[in-house]
């Protein structure tokens, strides 16, 4: 049991050494600077209480001797003195403030500048887990303000333990056994605030998820993309109803815990006021029968009183720096999180333009977690400079491909290959700069229309005339043109004066990202599910004289799309069942043709509705 114990806090105060570490890398200068200020902040308190004692008795000695100025100078001089610690302590004090501010910001920017780093970094696994979630929600809720409260902790640490080893020294000239007393006084209130940092950790990781639901909730009733669905359905009240039974429940069991602690700490700070007591008896009785000065029972009030007052926060801040340990293991397991999906050691150039093209041989895919694989000893061929349509039915796999040609996985079996090479030969970084990718939920960037196209290729400063060129061929750029701005108008209304686009016109400008990107590789997933019939036409004829020379890859259920490209693929269940053009497989009379079918003489029929007078 007091293994496990030892075990447990030897695992959470490793990462210690490691925070303040990232502390100095942050703010060298100023954490310099704040070390300083700590020693000299710790030493001003023992030499104010020690000019109490000196004070004290020079005033008796003066008032003994009779009032004269020569009498009256080294009085005045220990309390100029004693004035000027006084002024001294309360500037540092602010210049102090200064300092934890200066370095409040810094390492702020700094911890973020790590998470995002890392976020980008991980797998695309990562993401599609609830425990990324968690671990996320308690980095950004804990991590980013945990390191910096461990430095003042560690800070006000150094500093209480310079004053209190001082005064330890000046109490053991009355009596060795007076530091000992002011330890054990404060032994109870240390061991009542480690048992509540340590079952307030295990509550707070155990309710992670119940209080990402009651953010969930939260976020409905007050985010955008919400609103209309909320106010249509009436969920307003549904859904403030399931945030206030959490948040009651979370609150509940937060309040239990602090009552259990106030209670301890009451009984713990009882402790400690009768071992003051009975100090002060023992001190007034040493002057009483002449033992000690009225100046030496001055001193040893302060030095007893504020030791005691020390030896408390001492153990306060240790009993914080295991609580900042306790939520920094968070931090550093997100942070040491190792990606699976890297780069080989040596590896081959990715071809700018493909002469064979793609394959996908014998792959077997499952995603993490899951032992029903998605692709099962799948096999295709994508020619290179062709335009290969896939079609099927949801749930066939058809997103998954993209997500193995940009390499978000690796297959679980099998490989896949870029003009004969594996893809896990290539580097990750060059292999994505490759691939140029629409995909089926883009993302709405809060950006002008020209940066948010040319987002599609940051390797290169914003080209105004390829940002055109993209919008052309995407269809966007009549409406760009309409904007009050143009190109340099501000899209979305997140921020001032940005203008809201249609669900078809965001997938539009995603389209002209995707095609903005001079890329030999480029899939479009469902690129026309927001188009009416009439635009689909316009826009593939501007598409193929894009694609020209590239080898693509359409994911559509749209027929009328699939069927100008140069060969069409059908899946189902993970596998491809047909292949060939439009007119072969409509001759074949398999699924594709049934399809084809139904999805015509559907169309047809709303045409037919949409004319009746």
């Amino acid at each position: 049991m007091i293994i496990g114990k030892l075990q447990e806090y030897h695992r959470h105060f490793a990462y210690l050494p490691r925070a303040l570490r990232m502390t100095w890398e942050a703010a060298r200068v100023w954490t310099i600077v704040w070390m300083v200020l700590l020693l000299v902040q710790g030493l001003l308190p023992v030499a104010s209480v020690y000019l109490t004692k000196t004070l004290i008795d020079q005033f008796i000695a003066t008032a003994q001797g009779g009032v004269s100025w020569p009498d009256v100078q080294p009085l005045l001089g220990v309390a100029a003195l004693m004035g000027t610690v006084m002024v001294t302590e309360q500037v540092l004090q602010h210049v102090l403030g200064l300092v934890r501010t200066a370095q409040s910001e810094h390492f702020s920017d700094y911890i973020y500048e790590r998470i995002h780093t890392q976020a980008v970094a991980v797998d695309i696994a990562y993401y599609e887990t609830s425990d990324y979630y968690d671990r996320m929600h308690r980095v950004l809720g804990s991590a980013s303000t945990q390191p910096l409260a461990l430095l003042e902790t560690m800070g006000a640490l150094a500093q209480n333990t310079i004053t209190l080893v001082a005064m330890g020294a000046m109490l053991t000239s009355y009596a060795w056994w007076l530091p000992v007393v002011l330890f054990v006084s404060a032994v109870p209130a240390f061991r009542v605030l480690v048992r509540f940092n340590t079952k307030y950790h295990a509550w707070w990781e155990k309710r992670t998820e119940q209080m990402r639901r009651a953010q969930y909730f939260s976020m409905v009733l007050t985010a955008g993309p919400f609103a209309p669905e909320v106010r249509l359905f009436g969920l307003g009240d549904l859904f403030k109803s399931s945030y206030s039974s959490i948040r009651s429940r979370l609150r509940g069991e937060r309040l239990a815990l602090e009552k259990q602690q106030v209670f301890a700490r009451v009984g713990a700070a009882l402790i400690a006021l009768a071992v003051t007591a009975g100090t002060i008896a023992w001190i007034g009785w040493r002057v009483l029968t002449g033992g000690a000065t009225f100046g030496d029972a001055g001193l040893f009030y302060r030095a007893f009183e504020q030791g005691q007052q020390l030896m408390r926060a001492l153990f306060s801040s240790a009993s914080q720096v295991q609580r900042s340990a306790l939520f920094l293991h968070n931090l550093f397991d997100f942070l040491d999180q190792k990606p699976n999906t890297v780069s080989p050691p040596a590896p081959l150039s990715v071809p700018r333009r493909l002469t064979q093209g793609i394959r996908f041989e014998n792959v077997t895919f499952r995603y993490p977690g899951s032992e029903h694989p998605v692709l099962h000893n799948f096999n295709l061929t994508i020619p290179a400079g062709k335009t290969v349509a896939i079609v099927g039915e949801n749930g066939a796999g058809k997103t998954t491909l993209v997500k193995l040609l940009a390499r978000f996985y690796d297959p679980t079996e099998g490989a896949v290959t870029v003009d004969g090479v594996d893809l896990r030969r290539f580097s990750v970084e060059e292999l994505r700069r490759r691939v140029s990718v629409l995909f089926q939920f883009p993302v709405n960037y809060q950006a002008t229309a020209a940066e948010s196209i040319a987002l599609g290729d940051v390797t290169t400063r914003l080209d105004q005339e390829r940002v055109e060129s993209a919008a052309r061929a995407a269809g966007i750029e009549h409406k760009i043109l309409t904007l009050p701005a143009g190109y340099d108008t501000f899209l979305g209304k997140w921020f001032t004066e940005g203008h809201e686009l249609s669900g078809g016109e965001w997938q539009r400008l995603a389209m002209a990202r995707a095609f903005y990107r001079d890329a030999p590789i480029f899939v479009l997933d469902e690129p026309t599910s927001m188009m009416d019939s009439w635009a689909e036409a316009d826009w593939f004829d501007r598409f193929r004289a894009l694609a020209d020379g590239r080898t693509g890859v359409i994911i559509t259920h749209r027929f009328t799309i699939a069927k100008r490209a140069d060969i069409i693929h059908v899946m189902q269940n993970g596998t491809v069942v047909e292949s060939g053009t439009h007119e072969e497989l409509l001759a074949a009379g398999g699924l594709y043709m049934r399809s084809w079918v139904a999805q015509v003489e559907s169309e047809q029929a709303i045409e037919e509705d949409v004319q009746l007078p």
